[in-house]
This record gives C-alpha cells, structure tokens and sequence, in this order.
C-alpha cells in the first residue's frame, strides 16, 4: 500500500511504530511526540499533511538508524595487534609502538576503571603521500576490532558537509559524521579524518571550526547535526586525522592532535615492501600466482625507482599493478606460460624515461 493510499491517521501510526521499534534517547523521542502532535494538527487539511508528512518520515528514517546505543567490542590483546601491524606495515616501529601503547592503556583502563570514560588521544599522521598515513588508521580500526569512516577533506568548500542541513531547506539531509554512523552501525568507529590540510582556503575557517569541536572530548559528546538538530554522542569514537604538513591547520585543532610523523622510506625499505607485501597481493589481485610471474633480485633497484625519487610507495604499487595485468594478458593470450622479468624484458613492464 503506498502513503497515498492510506488515511492519514494509518500515515501517522507507520510513524509511531517505526520509532517504537527501536531504542531512542527519552529526550528525542519527546521531540518526535511533538512532531507527530503536530501532523495530527495538519491532517485537516490533506495537501498540507502530505507534505509534512514526507519530510517527517525522511527525519524519522534517519533518527532510527543512528546507532545509539550500539557499539563494537574492542579487541584489547596486545599479541594479536601486534601480528596485525607487521602483516599490514613494514618498518614505522615508532609509529606501530604509539598504537600499542593507546592499546596498553585502553585495556588498563578498561580492566581498573570499567566506569570511567576512556578518552583515546586524536592521532595526526604527517607525511607526504603514498608513506602509509590512510592504512595505518585503517590499521588502528582492524586491531581494535572497531568499524572505520573515512571522511575526505580533500577540496572540501562548505561545512555543512560535516555538519548537515538544516530541514528549512529542500536539499536537507545529514552531515557525513551521522551518515557515517548510520552506514557502520556502530557508535563507537574509527573515524578517519583524511588530508584535513586540503580544504578550500574560503572555507577553512569554519571547517576548522567544526573541526574543533569534533575533535574536542569536552565537546564531541553533544554533538549537533544541523539536520537532526539534536545532539550525538562522539566521545566513543576515535578519531584519526592525516595531513601533508601542519601549516594550514589551525592552532586551535592542532592543540587537539597528538602528531605522528610518517617518514619516508628508504630504497631498501622499498625493495622489501614490494617484495614482501605489493607483489604477493597484487598476484592474488590479478588471478596470478608465483609460478606466474617472477622478478629477477636485480631488477628490483629499477622497479623501485623507475623514474626518479618517491618518498611513499603509491607509484610502486601502481607499477607493480601494472606489471600484474600485462602478464596476466601475455598468459590469457597463450604466448607464455610464466614471465621472468629481468634486463631483457623489464621496459616491457614498467615505465621507462
């Protein structure tokens, strides 16, 4: 039965039910009573009431699928995020050590003061691109166990994109922070705040703004969407932000942010990188296996630096794709059956000046 074919009273009760369905915050289900009276009011006049109705059931759709009460449980053993973190990342031990340690803590905490909020440090990875800024905060939320939002920040020109819209206006809809909620389904994510420092300059003061209230733990437990108009409670999540470089971040953001570097890797951190993690799953990505394709050792120096220095290792895994798909095409055709890749062929598989 479509909402035009029912009476405006069924309209109201398919309402009430959805919102007695699940577990609300006494305070907001009082503001949805309100809203209901005041349907009630307007079903004299049926345009009107449809109207309103429509943009209520939109409200009402979204308010019910915030988990408000729902969370993941942590995974606090030491050993396990420890495997996680050498499986994911070579080298970066200071990096991996300032995980283990919130880890330590949190599981101290948790175990001594059951009671008490634990109120995890806001970790900001610095470093230029492609040093494993994005996959280390995805780390972060594996070894916990905890869902993860990303949120790019990357040109971002307009707040309320964090922030929502108010429901005064006819594109009105929720900010990222409450759609990002709303898709996990859990209250308590990893929320990945990514490249903070490349908004557009005429916004970024008041994205900074937002920011400091985000990242605020005396703030963030009220949290206000301009959609909902009613406060979320943030102070569960952990938030993780990464950046070039900390020049065009407020003051005010940055006394919030612990910072971590993310240096850059060497050319035999490189060689072992793509040794030991980009060729082994770029095979499995292509439907290769080792039998395949295989690298001679001295090839390994022009596949790392095939056109000049890379501070991170995206170019490498770009290229080491890219050799994939070339051999997976070369087999699929039946001219071989496995590619060695060594002086004679190398130009054939990577990029050359």
């Amino acid at each position: 039965m479509t909402d035009n074919l029912l009476t405006t009273k069924e309209a109201i009760k398919r309402l009430t039910d959805k919102v007695a369905s699940v577990k609300l915050p006494d305070d907001l289900n009082s503001k949805l009573q309100e809203l209901f009276m005041q349907l009630e009011i307007n079903s004299l006049d049926e345009v009107s009431f449809w109207s309103n109705y429509y943009n209520v059931s939109k409200y009402i759709d979204w308010v019910v699928n915030i988990p408000w009460f729902n969370q993941t449980k942590d995974i606090l053993d030491l050993n396990y995020a420890k495997q996680k973190l050498e499986e994911e990342h070579y080298g970066l031990d200071a990096v991996k050590d300032r995980i283990l340690e919130y880890i330590s803590v949190m599981s101290l905490q948790k175990s001594r003061h059951p009671d008490e909020a634990v109120h995890a440090p806001v970790l900001l990875f610095v470093g230029l691109v492609g040093t494993g800024k994005t996959t280390m905060a995805k780390s972060i939320a594996q070894v916990l166990g905890r869902e993860i939002i990303r949120i790019p920040f990357g040109g971002l020109g307009d707040a309320n994109y964090l922030r929502g819209r108010s429901r005064i206006n006819p594109d009105s809809e929720p900010g990222q922070i409450i759609k990002g909620l709303v898709n996990c389904k859990s209250n308590n994510p990893v929320i990945l705040l990514d490249e903070i420092d490349r908004v557009a300059d005429d916004a970024l003061n008041t994205i900074m703004g937002v920011l400091v209230e985000i990242l605020d733990p005396e703030q963030n437990n009220h949290f206000t969407d301009h959609y909902l108009d009613f406060p979320v409670d943030l102070s569960e999540a952990i938030f993780v932000a990464t950046c070039n470089n900390t020049s065009r971040i407020a003051t005010a953001v940055m006394d919030r942010l612990e910072v971590i570097q993310m240096p850059s890797y060497t050319d035999e951190e490189k060689t072992v990188i793509a040794k030991n993690y980009l060729l082994p799953r770029a095979l499995k990505n292509n439907g290769l296996t080792v039998n395949d394709l295989q690298v001679s050792d001295n090839m390994w120096a022009q596949i790392v630096r095939p056109l000049g220095f890379d501070a991170g290792v995206r170019t490498l895994q770009r290229n080491i794709e890219s050799m994939c798909r070339k051999v997976a095409k070369i087999i699929l055709e039946g001219k071989t059956r496995q590619v060695v890749v060594d002086e004679s062929n190398v130009k054939t598989f990577l990029p050359q000046w």
